[in-house]
């Protein structure tokens, strides 16, 4: 730890071991990015991000990286939500993420909430780069604010691209400091907790899923390409995995 933060950096590569499972030659984390393996079946390799320390907190810039290569199955997860806090060390906090999924690939992104706490400053990107043939479920779940307290600065970029063609990139801000109407009856119209589901089907190239509402706080978003976004908000963290639940069960269910 110094004055200006704490810097951190995890790496994870998944490939197929030759007996129609998943290995993994590199799983390497360090500080509040602790990496484990748990118990896989089938193709599908699962890991968990440990947090082994608070934050992020302000001036930490943290980056994890994830590549699944050709016939690889890969499900990360995280041990518990992830708290940006306010630090010692002036600034704003980063924390990036970076996926890269290979042809006849999977990738289920799907770790715990994000809860920005007051006076905290984070800014998250995530970048998706898949080939033609991968397959990607994306969570991305934010909660703004603990219990009864006003939120810290929060902005998440997420963007996603198919065979080098950007099917998604977004932007989002919230707290002080961001866009005025942020909280607005057109945008989070008082809820506390936002989320996005992005799901990439080479299948949803021939077959795409139609666009429409998901009660009164959620909708069902076709992408250009194989792709579908599911934008949700919810009073707290419960409702909103609810909803994104909800949807990815049904569009496994209807999955040509």
């Amino acid at each position: 730890m110094t004055t200006t933060g704490v810097r951190a950096d995890a790496r994870i590569v998944a490939r197929a071991d030759g007996r129609g499972g998943t290995a993994l030659p590199v799983l390497d984390g360090e500080g509040p990015l602790a990496l484990r393996r748990i118990r896989s079946s089938g193709a599908e390799t699962r890991v968990m991000v440990v947090g082994a320390m608070s934050g992020p907190l302000g001036g930490d810039r943290f980056a994890l990286t994830a590549r699944v290569e050709r016939g690889a199955r890969l499900h990360v997860g995280s041990a518990a939500a992830t708290l940006a806090l306010p630090g010692q060390a002036h600034g704003e906090a980063r924390y990036d993420v970076r996926l890269d999924v290979a042809d006849d690939a999977e990738l289920h992104w799907l770790p715990e909430q994000l809860i920005s706490a007051h006076g905290s400053d984070l800014y998250v990107t995530t970048r998706a780069e898949l080939a033609a043939g991968a397959r990607l479920v994306l969570r991305e779940e934010q909660v703004l604010g603990r219990a009864g307290e006003e939120p810290g600065r929060l902005t998440s970029r997420l963007t996603v691209r198919v065979a080098g063609r950007t099917v998604l990139d977004q932007e989002l801000s919230y707290g002080p400091g961001a866009p005025g109407g942020w909280d607005g009856p057109a945008v989070l119209a008082g809820c506390r907790a936002v989320g996005q589901l992005v799901v990439v089907r080479p299948e949803f190239a021939d077959h795409p899923a139609e666009a429409r509402v998901l009660g009164e706080c959620a909708a069902l978003i076709p992408l250009a390409g194989p792709a579908v976004l599911v934008s949700a908000v919810a009073p707290d963290a419960l409702q909103l995995r609810r909803l994104l639940d909800e949807s990815l069960a049904g569009l496994t269910r209807t999955a040509p």
